[in-house]
């Protein structure tokens, strides 16, 4: 059976060595303007020259004859011999940086065609991801919602309602349970922003369930989620960022409100590409511009809650989340930092 490949044949000549060449119009010139010389020169020295005496410098005559006749012969073939060696080193030239192209042009369709078969990998991971906090989420609600039977009713004395008991707290109606939930850690918090790093992560998946408990992180979970999907849809992914990290002070002085020049350090992602395509969904791209607003909304406002109470190596835990990297990413192409 017949090789795929072999539907697309490799252009004639590209990848071989051509063929010696026959006799060219070079060679041809250089064999008439011979050819008319030696005629010239015998019709000279045999018709035209005048007789002289055969004693009178008979060898050196016969020597200054033979330069005469053969070295403008000489000097024709050397011209002819150095124009064809020019000719077979453009023609080289020519084909070595066909070849080069050629190189060039599989390298670009080979990594394309890696980073396209990369693509659905990560996309596959990120609906995981997605899938497991949905389901976070169904259990907690179910959890949540599950009530005992109701215990047969008795007949009891009614309560004095001016008299509260001093072992029960008030609880008014409306009280969801994510508010009667215990805080949530400052590490499992940092841990949920990085999102688990693979299926079999249960750490970052318990980290991330705590998370979901607490009303105002599952906010910021859920929008950095939705911004985390809309990015990779055009290749960009905070694995692949390397950031210049800030310190953890300038951190603090953006909590504090300071913004501009003061806070520029923050958006340390220096990756040309990721931020050109990020700026070109954000003003094509309404729902994307909506998306990443609002998580930068929620970013800041976590942020300003988060740094009375946390350690310089927290915020600079903080700082190296998937979530801290694409508010830097989307923070320096709104301008947050100019």
């Amino acid at each position: 059976m017949a090789n795929a490949n072999d539907s697309k044949p490799t252009p004639p000549g590209l990848y071989d060595r051509p063929a010696s060449p026959g006799i060219t119009a070079t060679e041809i010139i250089a064999i008439a303007l011979s050819a008319l010389w030696l005629l010239g020169s015998a019709v000279f020295f045999l018709v035209l020259a005048p007789d002289s005496a055969p004693d009178e410098g008979g060898g050196l005559r016969f020597l200054m004859t033979m330069l005469a006749i053969f070295m403008p012969v000489a000097m024709i073939w050397v011209a002819a011999t150095a124009a064809r060696a020019s000719r077979v080193m453009r023609e080289e030239s020519q084909r070595l940086q066909a070849a080069i192209d050629a190189i060039r042009q599989a390298y670009i369709t080979q990594s394309q065609t890696r980073d396209m078969g990369a693509e659905p990998t990560v996309a596959r991971k990120l609906d995981e991801i997605a899938a497991t906090a949905k389901k976070t989420e169904t259990a907690l609600a179910t959890f949540t919602s599950i009530r005992s039977a109701p215990a047969p009713l008795r007949p009891r004395p009614q309560p004095d309602p001016t008299i509260q008991p001093e072992d029960q707290a008030p609880l008014p109606l409306g009280t969801r349970a994510e508010d009667m939930a215990p805080p949530l850690d400052r590490a499992d918090f940092i841990r949920a922003l990085n999102f688990p790093e693979t299926a079999d992560d249960e750490e970052g998946f318990a980290a991330l369930r705590k998370a979901l408990r607490d009303r105002q992180a599952k906010e910021l979970i859920q929008a950095s989620q939705d911004i985390l999907t809309l990015l990779s849809q055009d290749g960009i992914y905070m694995d692949d960022l390397r950031p210049d990290l800030a310190r953890p002070e300038i951190w603090r002085r953006f909590a504090a409100g300071e913004r501009g020049r003061a806070v520029a350090a923050l958006g340390g992602i220096r990756d040309r590409s990721s931020l050109a395509l990020t700026a070109g969904r954000m003003k094509q791209d309404p729902i994307f511009r909506d998306a990443a607003h609002h998580f930068l909304r929620k970013f800041d406002r976590m942020f300003v809650a988060f740094e009375p109470t946390a350690t310089d190596s927290d915020i600079q835990d903080l700082s190296g989340t998937r979530t801290a990297r694409a508010f830097m990413l989307l923070g320096r192409v709104a301008g947050m930092f100019d």
